[in-house]
C-alpha cells in the first residue's frame, strides 16, 4: 500500500483536510499492527482503523479509561455497585470509584486489593479486568499484568485492537462475523466492540477509511 496516498485521502475525506502528526502516528501503530497479525481483509483494515474515531474522540492516542463520575454518574453507569449512599461518598473519586465497580469480576481481586485502578481501562479500544490483561500479555508476549501501562505504548495498543476485533476477545463478535466473501455489514460490525452505540457513524468513517485503502493499494 501507497501510504502517503492514503494519508493524503483521509485528510480530506475523514478529517477534514487536517491531520496532526499524532493522529498519523496512532494510524501508522494501527496498520503497524494489521500487517504484523496478517490482517488481508481491507475492509477489515478499515474498520478497525474507524473504531477509534469514536473510542478515542478521533485523536488517535491511547487513552486511560475515565472514571470521574459524579454520584449522578455513578448511578447510571454502576447503579448495580454503588447505592445512591455510597455513590455520594464515592463521587468525583476515581480510583476509589475503579476499584469498587471493578471488585471481584474480570479475575479482579477485592476492593482493597486495588485491582479495579490497576487493570482499569487502556487503549485504542479499552481492555479492562485483570483477565483481560492477562489473556492479552499470553498473546502478545508483553507483561500487561505487571506494567498494564504497556497497553498505552502504540504499538501494543494497536496489536491489541487488531487482535481483539479479528479474532472477537471483546465481546465474542469477530471482524469474519461481519465481513464476508459475499456481504460488508458495517452497522452491525460494531458490536465487535460496543453493541449499536455510535454504529452508524463507525460504518461511515469505516467506508470513508475502506475507499482511501482501495485507492492506495
Amino acid at each position: 500500500m501507497d501510504r502517503s496516498q492514503f494519508f493524503a485521502a483521509v485528510r480530506t475525506s475523514v478529517f477534514g483536510g487536517s491531520l496532526s502528526q499524532l493522529q498519523v502516528n496512532g494510524i501508522e501503530a494501527i496498520l503497524d499492527g494489521c500487517a504484523a497479525e496478517q490482517v488481508a481483509d481491507i475492509r477489515h483494515i478499515a474498520y478497525i482503523l474507524a473504531t477509534p474515531m469514536i473510542e478515542t474522540g478521533g485523536t488517535y492516542q491511547p487513552i486511560v479509561e475515565n472514571l470521574n463520575y459524579s454520584a449522578q454518574g455513578l448511578a447510571r453507569t454502576f447503579g448495580k455497585y454503588f447505592s445512591s449512599k455510597d455513590a455520594a461518598a464515592y463521587a468525583k473519586q476515581p480510583q476509589k470509584i475503579a476499584n469498587r465497580a471493578y471488585a471481584n469480576r474480570m479475575g479482579n481481586g477485592d476492593e482493597a486489593s486495588g485491582d479495579g485502578w490497576r487493570y482499569r481501562g487502556r487503549g485504542y479500544c479499552q481492555i479492562t479486568g485483570h483477565d483481560n490483561y492477562a489473556k492479552f500479555a499470553r498473546l502478545l508476549g508483553v507483561d500487561l499484568v505487571g506494567n498494564p501501562d504497556l497497553a498505552l505504548r502504540p504499538d501494543i495498543a494497536g496489536k491489541v485492537i487488531v487482535v481483539g476485533m479479528r479474532d472477537g476477545l471483546f465481546t465474542g463478535k469477530a471482524l469474519r462475523d461481519y465481513f464476508t466473501g459475499g456481504s460488508s455489514d458495517w452497522v452491525n460490525a460494531r458490536k465487535i466492540i460496543n453493541g449499536l452505540d455510535r454504529a452508524a457513524d463507525i460504518a461511515r468513517y469505516g467506508k470513508l477509511f475502506d475507499a482511501a485503502l482501495q485507492d492506495a493499494a
